[in-house]
């Protein structure tokens, strides 16, 4: 057995008005399934839901929001978040959450991928000295460049200085829709970050995860590219964080990072380490290619054949 294999429409969600046709082209591409991304516009839901009447391809996960809020045409997976201070925009974010997890379950999806917020910096927030660092040292090893370090270390202290109220409001979100999810029987895949500033902080997934009620649909969604830009930030090791989380593992977004540090881009043409992330793939996860819009038909074939490869070669798949 085998994990599921899936194209998100991040691909080619914008360039259809018809569900049908978008999901067609990703069946015709030899994909029996697809992940409905953080883009799906209203007006693409009728053609989704006859395509997955006729049985014409299967949704593995959705992204929240799917589909967007009335009025959204971009996507926007943070247009609110659980974090937020403002009372009214948590409650927006558990509202359209709500609606996902209808529409997820609707299209018989087994997990929602969720954001779950940021701490908001009103000025001088400490990513940016990271960010000027980096690029004053674009060669530097950051494990080793002591002055790096010593950036780093401050950076993080003044988010987790400032960090208790947002995550508090998190949790708080994320304990009001377990047991929505759960009665729908959706998963909730919460998904790692790539910026400085977003929730959770790595290091403190697993604890969150093993601290939330019991039971629960709650689990670990892995970007791949996300982990990639973290890393190279020195916020954590790509391989160490997989084996700290591979319990806890639902899917995963396959993506490559370029040399320029651009994230979604087609398997094999980046820096990402694809056949150590195959060591942790199981039967039961979900691997998703997540493209950006710009990535070729080739290109996502390509991809195609080479997850297909790991796959076949995986030692935990054997």
């Amino acid at each position: 057995m085998k994990p599921t294999l899936a194209l998100s429409t991040s691909w080619n969600s914008f360039r259809h008005t018809n569900g049908h046709t978008m999901l067609r082209e990703i069946a015709d591409l030899g994909f029996t399934h697809a992940e409905l991304s953080h883009g799906i516009r209203i007006v693409l839901v009728p053609g989704i839901l006859q395509a997955v009447e006729e049985g014409l391809i299967k949704i593995s996960s959705t992204h929240n929001f799917c589909p967007l809020p009335a009025g959204i045409v971009m996507p926007a997976p943070n247009l609110f978040e659980p974090s937020a201070p403002d009372e009214r925009e948590r409650d927006q974010w558990l509202r359209q959450t709500k609606r996902s997890i209808d529409f997820s379950a609707q299209v018989k999806s087994r997990v929602l991928v969720c954001h779950l917020g940021s701490v908001r910096f009103f000025w001088l927030n400490p990513a940016g000295k990271l960010k000027a660092y980096r690029e004053a040292h674009p060669d530097t090893v950051v494990a080793e460049d002591r002055a790096y370090q010593a950036v780093l270390k401050k950076a993080v202290g003044k988010l987790r200085k400032r960090m208790p109220k947002f995550w508090a409001n998190t949790k708080a979100g994320v304990n009001d829709i377990i047991a929505y999810a759960a009665d729908k029987n959706v998963g909730l895949g919460f998904e790692n970050r790539e910026k400085f500033e977003e929730l959770p902080i790595d290091e403190d997934y697993a604890a969150f995860l093993d601290g939330l009620p019991q039971p629960n649909p709650c689990g670990y969604w892995h970007d791949t590219g996300h982990a990639h830009i973290k890393e190279n930030l020195g916020l954590l090791g790509h391989r160490t964080h997989l084996e700290k989380m591979a319990p806890r593992l639902l899917g995963f977004h396959l993506h490559d990072v370029s040399d320029q540090g651009k994230d979604h881009q087609p398997v094999g043409t980046g820096k990402v380490d694809f056949k150590m992330i195959s060591e942790f793939w199981k039967p039961k996860h979900l691997l998703t290619l997540e493209f950006s819009p710009r990535v070729t038909l080739d290109e996502v074939r390509w991809s195609k054949e080479r997850i297909e490869k790991l796959m076949a070669e995986a030692p935990g798949l054997g």
